[in-house]
């Protein structure tokens, strides 16, 4: 079995090429994967230099053991820079062996590109490239049906599969003309041959690991320029399409057999929504407020004695409780995410992950927070003092320690809160920010309306002011220990 993968970025060569390596080594079988550069410019010698092949380095915690491995990855047998060698990229579709196609071109690679053509050597946009690529083997095999191909997109969007797919057919339908005679039955073999599936990925890549990369040369038999750093969990949802059996694409990919983290289901969205609630959710919560408390660092802040009990609270108590996959898949998964957090090589910063904190919070935080409400009855404390720190982290200023608090946000949003602060009142932040509807929350209307919520964020915002925010979650995590020993009572 042969892969056409488009990309050749640290992501992919520390996760798709990792699994495939994984599943080679269990099954005794030899797929191969082909590397084709999406975009123009250099990028493949050194690759190319090193017979395509290079070490993956798994370092962290997983299952409370701590991992530090080096592996030689030796399944990529060609790469491909189609803007140069646009004949290599061509006779990749009149191979037989190849089965599937994987991609992560970035979130805004799976894009339409109306300019794209037929006869583009390459076309500029990736679903462009691919579909030109299909249209060439199903020429190639004269439409066969079992030459049609599996393509599993990487990129994190939601849905990325029905993107995709959507913008092959959009193609399909721009070259009608240049398909002539061929258009309806090239649409057909496409639409019964051919799966695109709907992908989730989920494994941090910090890439080349530049703090320890001496010691980790040293390691190796000879230097590898292209060693890349990653963590060893990993996860990936692949959501079979429409015509693809769920039993034939785990034959097909056998990845069971490797003993690998590789779910295949017929909905991907409630383990999106599980990853963006209890991996992504956690993150912009506790990074303001943990970052105004004095830390800098995701795994400081985990262990810290009063932030770590917060952060947990938070994942377990507020976020866990509003998703609806069973119980106990949710708490192992929120207990391998707060393992991940604490992983003792990946210094991760707090501040890296406050960047557009407001979109995010409306993403990953905004729809748990009405969701609690609506089954609880009460409005989460510890999501609420996220939104609050958040506010208070775009004041800007500096902490007590002297360290610079820098927000960036769009334009405007860091005027809107430029604008609120200087009333110098907390409540009139916290209503401005919560009436937003069309700046910040979109669908989501004026928060303002949701029953007590402005009252607590003014409320947190008034304390993180007066008494700081250590104070201020020794006060709200207080105020939750007295409501779970009321209640069970």
């Amino acid at each position: 079995m042969k892969i056409i993968q488009f990309g050749e970025g640290n992501f992919l060569r520390a996760f798709v090429e990792w699994i495939v390596q994984q599943m080679n080594s269990a099954t005794g079988g030899g797929s191969s994967v082909v590397i084709v550069k999406p975009r123009p410019g250099d990028g493949l010698d050194t690759l190319r230099a090193q017979d395509c092949r290079y070490h993956v380095n798994l370092q962290g915690m997983l299952d409370g053991e701590t991992i530090d491995s080096l592996e030689e990855i030796t399944c990529v047998s060609q790469a491909i820079n189609p803007y140069e060698e646009y004949d290599a990229f061509f006779a990749l579709a009149q191979d037989p062996e190849v089965r599937f196609v994987v991609s992560n071109t970035t979130e805004a690679g799976i894009t339409f590109h109306p300019s794209c053509c037929l006869s583009d050597t390459p076309p500029s946009s990736y679903p462009a490239k691919l579909t030109q690529l299909l249209y060439h083997r199903f020429r190639a095999f004269n439409g066969d049906p079992t030459k049609g191909l599996i393509i599993l997109p990487c990129e994190l969007i939601f849905g990325n599969g029905h993107h995709l797919e959507h913008c092959i057919y959009q193609y399909i339908d721009l070259w009608k003309a240049e398909l002539d005679n061929d258009y309806e039955v090239f649409l057909k073999w496409f639409e019964q041959s051919c799966s695109v599936c709907t992908t989730l990925v989920d494994r941090i890549v910090p890439g080349y690991p530049k703090k320890d990369a001496n010691i980790l040369q040293a390691r190796l038999p000879q230097a590898d320029p292209l060693l890349v750093q990653a963590e060893p969990y990993h996860l990936w949802v692949i959501e079979t399409a429409r015509n693809l059996p769920l039993e034939q694409l785990a034959h097909e990919f056998p990845a069971d057999k490797a003993g690998l983290n590789v779910v295949f289901t017929t909905d991907e969205s409630p383990y999106h929504q599980r990853k963006v609630t209890l991996l992504n959710g956690p993150h912009t919560v506790l990074s303001p407020v943990a970052f105004l408390a004095g830390l800098n660092i995701v795994r400081d802040a985990c262990l810290h004695e009063v932030i770590g009990p917060f952060v947990r609270h938070v994942m377990f108590d507020e976020l866990l409780p509003t998703l609806n996959l069973p119980e106990d898949e949710l708490r192992r998964f929120a207990c391998d995410v707060m393992e991940r957090f604490c992983n003792p090589f990946v210094d991760h910063q707090l501040t890296s992950i406050m960047l557009n904190s407001f979109p995010k919070f409306q993403t990953r935080d905004l729809p748990s927070l009405k969701t609690y409400l609506q089954r609880k009855g009460t409005l989460p404390r510890g999501i609420v003092l996220g939104l609050a720190a958040i506010c208070a982290y775009y004041r800007g200023g500096q902490r007590a320690d002297g360290t610079p608090i820098q927000p960036n946000d769009d334009p405007r949003i860091m005027r809107l809160l430029t604008d609120l602060w200087e009333t110098g009142d907390a409540r009139e932040v916290a209503e401005g920010v919560l009436a937003a509807k069309d700046l910040i929350w979109h669908e989501h209307g004026d928060l303002n309306t949701i029953p007590d919520l402005t009252d607590l964020l003014t409320d947190n915002i008034a304390s993180i002011l007066e008494k700081g925010m250590m104070e201020t979650v020794k006060i709200v995590e207080s105020v939750e220990l007295r409501g779970s020993l009321k209640s069970e009572k």
